[in-house]
This record gives structure tokens, sequence and C-alpha cells, in this order.
């Protein structure tokens, strides 16, 4: 079961970095800040939300995740990228390059990078690598912890899985960003996750 005290026993390795949480406004990122904002003082944390400009909503799913952490009294850094697929590459392989990009400029030297990937998204990522015919390093899936710039990426959340996270979520009664794009079975992720991982 998910619970602040887990996450703050896996963040205490790191007494003198400030957190910055990428941050999306999606039920994952959204269940990180949370979480983080009653384990952590607020000088300690802030956000960046990457606007990708590949939804009609993007604008204002950037505007709500600055409210919600002004609320928090946290400040949220919106990055727009580029993230227009390259020939010959997929939409969520040029978007993620493009989010990764940009935010590694971003973070200070010593400072973590804490992304909400989940034990659901682990299996998900195994599986693709599998079907790409990843070698040994593809099938090593998510680290938890890797250099990231002159910081690190961290990665706290890959123990738990998304049903733990959602349960948090209502329990908490917290509201979050639906992006409908999670639901469109051409991209590879969503298929594997609505269609193969159930059965």
């Amino acid at each position: 079961m998910f619970n602040d005290n887990k996450l703050l026993a896996f963040l205490e390795k790191y007494p003198e970095s400030t957190f910055w949480v990428a941050y999306s406004g999606g039920l994952d990122s959204q269940v990180l800040l949370h979480s983080l904002l009653h384990i952590l003082p607020t000088t300690r944390l802030r956000a960046i939300h990457i606007n990708h400009g590949l939804h009609s909503d993007a604008a204002q799913w950037a505007e709500t995740c600055q409210l919600r952490c002004a609320q928090f009294g946290i400040h949220c850094d919106v990055i727009i990228v580029d993230a227009q697929p390259k020939q010959g590459k997929s939409p969520e392989a040029c978007a993620r390059e493009a989010r990764y990009a940009a935010m590694v400029k971003l973070l200070p030297g010593g400072d973590c990078l804490l992304t909400a990937h989940h034990r659901d998204d682990q299996a998900e990522t195994l599986l693709l690598q599998s079907l790409r015919g990843a070698g040994l390093r593809g099938l090593a899936s998510m680290p938890t912890c890797m250099p990231f710039g002159e910081g690190y990426l961290i990665r706290p959340l890959l123990s738990f899985t998304r049903a733990e996270l959602y349960h948090y979520a209502k329990a908490k009664q917290l509201t979050w960003i639906e992006d409908s794009g999670n639901a469109n079975l051409r991209f590879n992720r969503n298929f594997i996750r609505h269609q193969i991982l159930p059965l």
C-alpha cells in the first residue's frame, strides 16, 4: 500500500537535494507531488511542467498545473517543447526525448528530478523493449536512480502499482488531469496497457 512514510524513507538518501517533480497534473504525478508536500518543506520542492503542444488542451493543462503549484506554495516552471514526431520515429519517443532534453537543462547540479513512474509503467516498458528486440540493457527497463546531467533522475514510485496510487488519490480526494490521448490504442504503450496487461 502506498503511503507517505515509504516515500520519505526512500528520499532520505538525498538530504541535501532539492526535488524537482516532473508534473503533468495527471494521476501519478499528482499523487507524487501531494505526498511530497506532506513529508518535505516546500523550500526543497519545485515542479516542472512540459507543454508538448500536441493536444488542444495543452495550454490549459499548463495553466492548471501552475495554479495548483501556486496554491501549494511551490514554483512550477512551464517549458514549451517541439515534440512533433521526426520521420521514422514514434510520437512517444519524440515527446520523451524533447521532454528530458528540456528538463536536464533546467536541473541544477546535485538536485534530483523525480518522475512518477510506477510498477505498471515498468511492466509496460519491459514488454515494449521485448517487442522491439532490445538487448539486456533494454530489458533491464527503468532504473530507480541514474545520473541526469549534473544531478539525478529518480523514480521513487517504482515499487507501487497504479492501483495503489489510485486508491491513495481517492482516499485523499485528489483531482487530476485526464489526458484523452492515454486511451488511444494507436500508441504501442496504450495498446499494451489496455489490451495486453489486463490479460
